[in-house]
Protein backbone atom coordinates (compact mmCIF):
# COMPACT_ATOMS: atom_id res chain seq x y z
CA UNK A 1 0.00 0.00 0.00
CA UNK A 2 1.67 3.39 -1.09
CA UNK A 3 1.98 6.34 1.10
CA UNK A 4 -1.19 8.22 -0.62
CA UNK A 5 -3.48 5.58 -0.08
CA UNK A 6 -2.49 5.35 3.52
CA UNK A 7 -3.13 9.02 4.24
CA UNK A 8 -6.52 9.17 2.30
CA UNK A 9 -7.29 7.31 5.79
CA UNK A 10 -6.45 10.62 7.11
CA UNK A 11 -8.75 13.43 7.11
CA UNK A 12 -7.72 17.26 7.27
CA UNK A 13 -9.35 20.47 7.78
CA UNK A 14 -8.22 23.44 6.16
CA UNK A 15 -9.77 27.09 7.08
CA UNK A 16 -8.68 30.13 5.22
CA UNK A 17 -11.14 33.11 4.18
CA UNK A 18 -8.34 33.42 1.03
CA UNK A 19 -10.57 31.19 -1.23
CA UNK A 20 -7.56 31.25 -3.80
CA UNK A 21 -5.22 30.12 -0.71
CA UNK A 22 -7.37 27.80 0.75
CA UNK A 23 -7.76 25.90 -2.94
CA UNK A 24 -3.64 26.07 -2.93
CA UNK A 25 -3.18 24.46 0.48
CA UNK A 26 -5.77 22.27 -0.38
CA UNK A 27 -5.08 20.71 -3.55
CA UNK A 28 -1.13 20.34 -2.25
CA UNK A 29 -2.33 18.14 0.50
CA UNK A 30 -4.76 16.37 -1.71
CA UNK A 31 -1.89 15.50 -4.01
CA UNK A 32 0.04 14.06 -0.37
CA UNK A 33 -2.89 11.76 -0.82
CA UNK A 34 -5.31 13.16 2.21
CA UNK A 35 -8.59 13.85 2.58
CA UNK A 36 -9.05 17.48 3.07
CA UNK A 37 -12.54 19.45 4.32
CA UNK A 38 -11.88 22.69 3.65
CA UNK A 39 -13.99 25.94 5.21
CA UNK A 40 -13.85 29.81 4.61
CA UNK A 41 -14.78 30.74 8.44
CA UNK A 42 -14.40 29.95 11.64
CA UNK A 43 -17.98 29.36 12.76
CA UNK A 44 -18.24 26.78 9.48
CA UNK A 45 -14.88 24.86 10.73
CA UNK A 46 -16.81 24.28 13.64
CA UNK A 47 -19.53 22.85 12.65
CA UNK A 48 -17.81 20.94 10.40
CA UNK A 49 -15.79 19.44 13.24
CA UNK A 50 -18.69 18.29 15.20
CA UNK A 51 -20.12 16.20 11.99
CA UNK A 52 -16.83 14.67 10.66
CA UNK A 53 -14.40 12.88 12.23
CA UNK A 54 -10.99 15.24 11.37
CA UNK A 55 -7.13 14.30 12.16
CA UNK A 56 -5.72 18.10 11.75
CA UNK A 57 -7.08 21.32 11.81
CA UNK A 58 -4.66 23.08 9.32
CA UNK A 59 -6.19 27.27 9.53
CA UNK A 60 -5.40 30.97 8.82
CA UNK A 61 -5.39 33.60 12.07
CA UNK A 62 -6.62 36.43 10.56
CA UNK A 63 -9.85 36.10 9.38
CA UNK A 64 -13.49 37.87 9.60
CA UNK A 65 -15.49 37.03 12.87
CA UNK A 66 -13.69 34.41 14.62
CA UNK A 67 -9.68 34.62 14.44
CA UNK A 68 -8.28 30.94 13.69
CA UNK A 69 -6.71 31.41 17.82
CA UNK A 70 -10.03 31.61 18.63
CA UNK A 71 -11.33 28.86 16.49
CA UNK A 72 -8.50 26.74 18.43
CA UNK A 73 -10.23 27.43 21.39
CA UNK A 74 -13.42 26.83 20.83
CA UNK A 75 -12.18 23.35 19.40
CA UNK A 76 -9.71 22.66 22.13
CA UNK A 77 -12.96 22.92 24.61
CA UNK A 78 -14.27 19.92 22.41
CA UNK A 79 -11.35 17.89 22.31
CA UNK A 80 -8.59 19.10 24.10
CA UNK A 81 -6.22 16.16 22.06
CA UNK A 82 -6.83 17.35 17.96
CA UNK A 83 -3.61 19.10 16.32
CA UNK A 84 -4.24 22.84 15.38
CA UNK A 85 -1.34 24.15 12.84
CA UNK A 86 -1.83 27.88 12.79
CA UNK A 87 -0.64 30.03 9.21
CA UNK A 88 -0.49 33.79 9.54
CA UNK A 89 1.01 36.14 7.55
CA UNK A 90 1.39 38.39 9.91
CA UNK A 91 4.18 37.01 12.51
CA UNK A 92 5.33 38.62 15.71
CA UNK A 93 5.80 37.63 19.65
CA UNK A 94 2.47 38.60 20.67
CA UNK A 95 0.35 36.49 18.02
CA UNK A 96 2.99 33.53 18.33
CA UNK A 97 2.38 34.07 22.57
CA UNK A 98 -1.49 33.94 21.90
CA UNK A 99 -1.30 30.85 19.60
CA UNK A 100 0.80 28.67 21.99
CA UNK A 101 -2.01 30.00 24.69
CA UNK A 102 -4.67 28.98 22.42
CA UNK A 103 -3.21 24.62 22.10
CA UNK A 104 -1.45 25.41 18.85
CA UNK A 105 0.31 21.93 17.59
CA UNK A 106 2.67 24.49 15.67
CA UNK A 107 2.75 28.28 14.17
CA UNK A 108 4.22 28.66 10.14
CA UNK A 109 4.11 31.69 8.46
CA UNK A 110 3.49 32.92 4.97
CA UNK A 111 4.59 32.82 2.47
CA UNK A 112 5.29 28.91 3.84
CA UNK A 113 7.46 26.34 2.53
CA UNK A 114 4.96 23.53 1.19
CA UNK A 115 7.65 21.02 2.58
CA UNK A 116 7.58 22.37 6.19
CA UNK A 117 3.94 22.05 5.99
CA UNK A 118 3.59 18.82 4.82
CA UNK A 119 6.22 17.92 7.77
CA UNK A 120 4.35 19.47 10.01
CA UNK A 121 0.85 17.26 8.97
CA UNK A 122 3.11 14.11 9.03
CA UNK A 123 4.01 14.71 12.89
CA UNK A 124 0.53 16.28 13.44
CA UNK A 125 -0.87 13.07 12.29
CA UNK A 126 1.70 11.17 14.18
CA UNK A 127 0.80 13.18 17.39
CA UNK A 128 -3.05 11.86 16.58
CA UNK A 129 -2.31 8.60 16.26
CA UNK A 130 -0.34 8.19 19.43
CA UNK A 131 -3.29 9.59 20.92
CA UNK A 132 -5.31 7.36 19.42
CA UNK A 133 -3.23 4.50 20.52
CA UNK A 134 -3.13 5.31 24.41
CA UNK A 135 -7.22 6.09 23.99
CA UNK A 136 -7.50 2.36 22.53
CA UNK A 137 -5.29 0.82 24.74
CA UNK A 138 -7.19 2.85 27.94
CA UNK A 139 -10.13 1.47 26.71
CA UNK A 140 -8.66 -2.51 26.50
CA UNK A 141 -7.21 -1.84 30.10
CA UNK A 142 -10.58 -0.58 31.07
CA UNK A 143 -12.62 -3.33 29.68
CA UNK A 144 -10.22 -6.20 31.34
CA UNK A 145 -10.48 -4.58 34.35
CA UNK A 146 -14.46 -4.50 34.16
CA UNK A 147 -14.41 -8.07 32.85
CA UNK A 148 -12.46 -9.20 35.61
CA UNK A 149 -14.04 -7.33 38.14
CA UNK A 150 -17.14 -8.52 36.95
CA UNK A 151 -15.92 -12.38 37.12
CA UNK A 152 -14.68 -11.81 40.81
CA UNK A 153 -18.01 -10.53 41.62
CA UNK A 154 -19.66 -13.35 39.95
CA UNK A 155 -17.30 -15.60 41.66
CA UNK A 156 -18.45 -14.00 45.00
CA UNK A 157 -21.75 -14.62 44.57
CA UNK A 158 -21.42 -18.27 43.77
CA UNK A 159 -19.85 -18.34 46.71
CA UNK A 160 -21.91 -17.09 49.02
CA UNK A 161 -24.97 -19.00 47.07
CA UNK A 162 -22.80 -22.05 48.08
CA UNK A 163 -22.30 -20.98 51.53
CA UNK A 164 -26.02 -20.51 52.16
CA UNK A 165 -26.37 -24.20 51.43
CA UNK A 166 -24.10 -25.27 54.08
CA UNK A 167 -26.23 -23.30 56.24
CA UNK A 168 -29.87 -25.37 55.17
CA UNK A 169 -27.85 -28.79 55.70
CA UNK A 170 -27.67 -27.78 59.29
CA UNK A 171 -30.59 -26.14 60.07
CA UNK A 172 -34.84 -26.11 59.47
CA UNK A 173 -34.82 -22.89 57.23
CA UNK A 174 -34.87 -23.52 53.74
CA UNK A 175 -33.11 -22.33 50.47
CA UNK A 176 -36.66 -19.85 49.91
CA UNK A 177 -36.16 -18.70 53.52
CA UNK A 178 -32.36 -17.92 52.67
CA UNK A 179 -33.38 -16.09 49.29
CA UNK A 180 -36.17 -14.35 51.14
CA UNK A 181 -34.19 -12.68 53.44
CA UNK A 182 -32.18 -11.19 50.74
CA UNK A 183 -34.66 -9.85 48.90
CA UNK A 184 -36.59 -8.46 52.09
CA UNK A 185 -33.51 -6.42 53.23
CA UNK A 186 -33.10 -4.87 49.39
CA UNK A 187 -36.54 -3.58 49.82
CA UNK A 188 -35.81 -2.33 53.74
CA UNK A 189 -32.41 -0.93 52.00
CA UNK A 190 -33.84 1.17 49.19
CA UNK A 191 -36.67 2.70 51.09
CA UNK A 192 -34.29 3.70 54.02
CA UNK A 193 -32.44 5.66 51.05
CA UNK A 194 -29.24 3.23 51.60
CA UNK A 195 -26.41 3.34 49.02
CA UNK A 196 -26.27 1.37 45.70
CA UNK A 197 -23.31 -0.75 46.70
CA UNK A 198 -25.03 -1.25 50.40
CA UNK A 199 -28.18 -2.55 48.79
CA UNK A 200 -26.32 -4.46 46.39
CA UNK A 201 -24.28 -6.20 49.01
CA UNK A 202 -27.15 -6.28 52.14
CA UNK A 203 -29.18 -8.57 49.57
CA UNK A 204 -26.18 -11.15 49.57
CA UNK A 205 -25.08 -10.91 52.90
CA UNK A 206 -28.18 -10.85 53.91
CA UNK A 207 -28.40 -14.67 53.45
CA UNK A 208 -25.82 -15.81 55.61
CA UNK A 209 -27.12 -14.34 58.56
CA UNK A 210 -27.48 -17.51 60.38
CA UNK A 211 -24.25 -19.32 58.73
CA UNK A 212 -22.61 -19.81 62.11
CA UNK A 213 -25.60 -22.88 63.13
CA UNK A 214 -23.13 -24.96 61.45
CA UNK A 215 -21.67 -24.92 64.66
CA UNK A 216 -24.71 -25.51 66.93
CA UNK A 217 -25.30 -29.10 68.06
CA UNK A 218 -27.99 -31.51 66.42
CA UNK A 219 -29.49 -31.64 69.84
CA UNK A 220 -30.07 -28.43 70.12
CA UNK A 221 -30.43 -27.16 66.83
CA UNK A 222 -33.04 -29.36 65.68
CA UNK A 223 -35.10 -29.77 68.74
CA UNK A 224 -38.54 -29.66 68.31
CA UNK A 225 -39.74 -28.46 71.55
CA UNK A 226 -38.64 -25.43 73.74
CA UNK A 227 -35.28 -24.58 74.37
CA UNK A 228 -33.69 -25.20 78.14
CA UNK A 229 -32.11 -22.16 79.05
CA UNK A 230 -28.51 -23.46 79.28
CA UNK A 231 -29.28 -24.93 75.53
CA UNK A 232 -30.66 -21.35 74.36
CA UNK A 233 -27.11 -19.66 76.04
CA UNK A 234 -25.47 -22.60 73.32
CA UNK A 235 -28.15 -21.29 70.31
CA UNK A 236 -27.22 -17.59 70.98
CA UNK A 237 -23.58 -18.53 70.25
CA UNK A 238 -24.32 -18.59 66.51
CA UNK A 239 -23.95 -15.00 66.37
CA UNK A 240 -20.21 -15.00 67.29
CA UNK A 241 -19.86 -18.09 65.66
CA UNK A 242 -21.10 -16.65 62.47
CA UNK A 243 -18.99 -13.93 62.89
CA UNK A 244 -15.90 -15.45 63.27
CA UNK A 245 -16.44 -17.21 59.98
CA UNK A 246 -16.04 -13.61 58.54
CA UNK A 247 -13.98 -12.48 60.82
CA UNK A 248 -10.69 -10.54 59.05
CA UNK A 249 -11.47 -10.03 55.52
CA UNK A 250 -10.92 -7.00 53.50
CA UNK A 251 -14.19 -8.07 51.22
CA UNK A 252 -17.00 -5.20 51.61
CA UNK A 253 -19.78 -7.61 51.24
CA UNK A 254 -17.89 -10.21 53.57
CA UNK A 255 -17.17 -7.38 56.00
CA UNK A 256 -21.16 -6.97 56.05
CA UNK A 257 -21.83 -10.60 56.25
CA UNK A 258 -19.64 -10.33 59.70
CA UNK A 259 -21.45 -7.66 60.70
CA UNK A 260 -25.12 -9.23 60.17
CA UNK A 261 -24.13 -12.28 61.55
CA UNK A 262 -23.11 -10.93 64.95
CA UNK A 263 -25.77 -7.89 65.11
CA UNK A 264 -28.99 -9.81 63.88
CA UNK A 265 -30.50 -10.48 67.10
CA UNK A 266 -29.68 -7.69 68.64
CA UNK A 267 -32.77 -5.64 69.65
CA UNK A 268 -33.15 -1.92 69.56
CA UNK A 269 -34.51 -1.78 73.39
CA UNK A 270 -31.15 -3.46 74.73
CA UNK A 271 -32.39 -6.78 75.25
CA UNK A 272 -31.05 -8.72 72.39
CA UNK A 273 -27.65 -10.85 72.35
CA UNK A 274 -24.94 -11.44 71.80
CA UNK A 275 -23.68 -7.64 73.43
CA UNK A 276 -26.86 -6.32 74.89
CA UNK A 277 -26.08 -3.37 71.70
CA UNK A 278 -29.59 -0.82 72.15
CA UNK A 279 -30.59 1.93 69.52
CA UNK A 280 -28.06 4.10 66.88
CA UNK A 281 -25.40 1.41 68.47
CA UNK A 282 -26.60 -1.65 66.53
CA UNK A 283 -25.37 -1.42 62.79
CA UNK A 284 -28.20 -0.93 60.41
CA UNK A 285 -27.56 -4.15 58.57
CA UNK A 286 -28.21 -5.63 62.04
CA UNK A 287 -31.47 -4.45 62.54
CA UNK A 288 -32.53 -4.56 58.88
CA UNK A 289 -31.82 -8.42 59.35
CA UNK A 290 -33.25 -8.52 62.74
CA UNK A 291 -36.63 -7.78 61.19
CA UNK A 292 -37.10 -9.31 58.08
CA UNK A 293 -35.81 -12.45 59.32
CA UNK A 294 -38.59 -12.11 62.04
CA UNK A 295 -41.21 -11.60 59.83
CA UNK A 296 -40.20 -14.55 57.94
CA UNK A 297 -39.82 -16.77 60.98
CA UNK A 298 -43.58 -15.96 62.01
CA UNK A 299 -44.46 -16.78 58.07
CA UNK A 300 -42.76 -19.88 58.14
CA UNK A 301 -43.80 -23.00 59.58
CA UNK A 302 -41.80 -24.71 62.64
CA UNK A 303 -42.13 -27.74 65.10
CA UNK A 304 -43.17 -25.77 67.96
CA UNK A 305 -45.41 -22.88 66.12
CA UNK A 306 -47.58 -23.19 63.20
CA UNK A 307 -47.61 -20.58 59.84
CA UNK A 308 -49.03 -17.28 60.07
CA UNK A 309 -50.37 -15.35 57.56
CA UNK A 310 -48.98 -11.94 55.76
CA UNK A 311 -51.85 -10.06 58.49
CA UNK A 312 -51.17 -11.70 61.37
CA UNK A 313 -47.51 -11.50 61.23
CA UNK A 314 -47.56 -8.01 60.25
CA UNK A 315 -50.16 -6.93 63.28
CA UNK A 316 -47.14 -8.91 65.51
CA UNK A 317 -44.76 -6.94 64.84
CA UNK A 318 -46.28 -3.65 64.36
CA UNK A 319 -48.50 -3.92 67.53
CA UNK A 320 -46.81 -6.98 69.47
CA UNK A 321 -47.80 -10.29 70.79
CA UNK A 322 -46.36 -11.98 74.59
CA UNK A 323 -42.81 -13.08 72.76
CA UNK A 324 -42.93 -9.56 70.14
CA UNK A 325 -42.92 -6.04 70.60
CA UNK A 326 -42.29 -2.82 68.21
CA UNK A 327 -40.10 -1.56 70.51
CA UNK A 328 -37.24 -4.18 69.75
CA UNK A 329 -37.22 -2.96 65.90
CA UNK A 330 -34.65 0.17 64.87
CA UNK A 331 -38.34 2.99 64.49
CA UNK A 332 -36.62 3.68 60.62
CA UNK A 333 -36.30 -0.27 59.59
CA UNK A 334 -40.21 -0.54 61.26
CA UNK A 335 -41.37 2.39 59.29
CA UNK A 336 -39.49 0.78 55.84
CA UNK A 337 -41.16 -2.52 56.73
CA UNK A 338 -44.85 -1.02 57.06
CA UNK A 339 -43.94 0.66 54.14
CA UNK A 340 -43.37 -1.84 52.00
CA UNK A 341 -45.69 -4.79 54.11
CA UNK A 342 -47.63 -5.69 51.15
CA UNK A 343 -44.47 -6.20 48.88
CA UNK A 344 -43.19 -8.46 51.88
CA UNK A 345 -46.38 -10.63 51.04
CA UNK A 346 -45.37 -11.23 47.15
CA UNK A 347 -42.00 -12.02 48.06
CA UNK A 348 -43.21 -14.77 50.79
CA UNK A 349 -45.50 -16.10 48.24
CA UNK A 350 -43.76 -16.25 45.05
CA UNK A 351 -40.13 -17.40 46.42
CA UNK A 352 -41.58 -21.02 47.97
CA UNK A 353 -39.21 -24.26 48.07
CA UNK A 354 -40.22 -26.33 44.91
CA UNK A 355 -41.69 -29.82 46.16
Amino acid sequence: MTEQSLNRNHVILVVDDDHPVLEAISAQLDACGYTVVTCLNAQEAIDKYQSTDIDVILTDIKMPGLSGIELAERIHALNADVPIILITAYADIKTAVDAIHGGAFDFITKPYKFDYLKESVKKAIRFTEMVRHEKDYKRILEEEVRQKTKSLSDMSREFIVRLTTVAEFRDEDTGAHISRIGLYAKEISETLGMPFDFIDRISLAGSLHDIGKVGIPDSILLKPGPLTKYEFEIMKTHTTLGAKVFAGSTHPTIQLAESIALNHHERWDGKGYPRGLQGDAIPIEGSIIMLVDQYDALRSKRPYKPAFEHEAAYKIITTGDNRTAPTQFSPAVLNAFIKKARIFNDIFDVNQDQL
